[in-house]
């Protein structure tokens, strides 16, 4: 659907991963623009998981759920092959909300005409008549800048929650075992990134080097066989392409150790979900 890219888009920050492969965000995560007299708070959420097979999905729908208790306005983001129905959850529940509601049709950068376009606003007007309906592509920028201005003037007035230079309520620590996490989506294929997840053990600033040693946990043995690779050549590709993109988000040299644990089950082990931050 893309509504991680524009939650970048619209924060002017990388603020999420982002690949090709869906349902790669996990956690909500906050994103801040503070302007000379106003302040907006974007929350990137998981994609709603209809049929949760493990504990994390049923976590990860609950940032959806909180998201219906405390936003001021809702953007339900789909993309040009979506087409959610009257019966859907997440319809109802924006069906009963009294705050405004806007949907954003992504990715019409692919359509090939313009009646196609027709149809889906078509579709969601009837589906969500009070809503407003905004057509953008996130990846190209295209409408981006009208929808920012009019959840800009939508917004009501209350008092700024964060300091004016704070960007998310996010650690650096959770951005770089994101970004590691988002390189195994890129560099690997099938069901290994879905069964990975990285924590950050160690995280020590020195003067002219940052050293991070980071934890990915894997399912089975032979996961961990696919990201460590023959004779370690993937979990050393894996490091590389790691450690330039933390290094430019940090704007500092970085050495980056990386292992890999087999934890079988681990999306359904409550005790480590919690450690990986999943009960936030």
């Amino acid at each position: 659907m893309g509504k991680s890219t524009l939650t970048n888009a619209l924060v002017g920050e990388d603020m999420s991963i982002i690949t090709y492969k869906p349902q790669t965000t996990r956690h909500r995560i906050l994103g801040i623009v503070t302007g000379d007299n106003f302040q907006m708070i974007f929350s990137d959420t998981p994609g709603f998981v209809h049929d949760p097979s493990y504990k994390m999905h049923e976590k990860m729908n609950r940032y959806v759920h909180t998201t219906f208790e405390d936003a001021d306005i809702m953007l339900l983001v789909v993309d040009h092959e979506d087409r959610y129905q009257e019966d859907h959850i997440l319809i109802r529940k924006l069906k009963s909300l009294a705050c405004p509601i806007f949907i954003i049709i992504n990715k019409i950068d692919l359509l090939q005409d313009a009646e196609s376009l027709k149809q889906i606003e078509s579709h969601y007007e009837k589906l969500l008549p009070s809503a407003l309906i905004f057509t953008i592509s996130a990846l190209k920028g295209q409408n981006i800048s009208q929808l920012y201005d009019k959840l800009l003037s939508s917004l009501p007035e209350g008092p700024a929650y964060f300091p004016a230079d704070q960007l998310s309520d996010r650690t650096e620590r959770f951005f770089v075992s994101e970004m590691i996490r988002e390189n195994i989506f890129l560099l690997y294929h099938e069901e290994v990134p879905y069964s990975c997840e990285v924590v950050v053990e160690s995280f020590k600033d020195e003067p002219d080097l940052v050293r991070i040693e980071a934890i990915i946990f894997v399912s089975r043995k032979t996961q961990q066989a696919i990201l460590i690779g023959k004779g370690g050549r993937a979990i050393k590709q894996l490091g590389i392409d790691s450690r330039l993109k933390i290094e430019a988000f940090l704007e500092k040299k970085v050495f980056l150790q990386l292992r890999v644990k087999v934890r079988e089950d681990w999306r359904n082990n409550d005790q480590l979900l919690q450690r990986l931050g999943y009960n936030q």
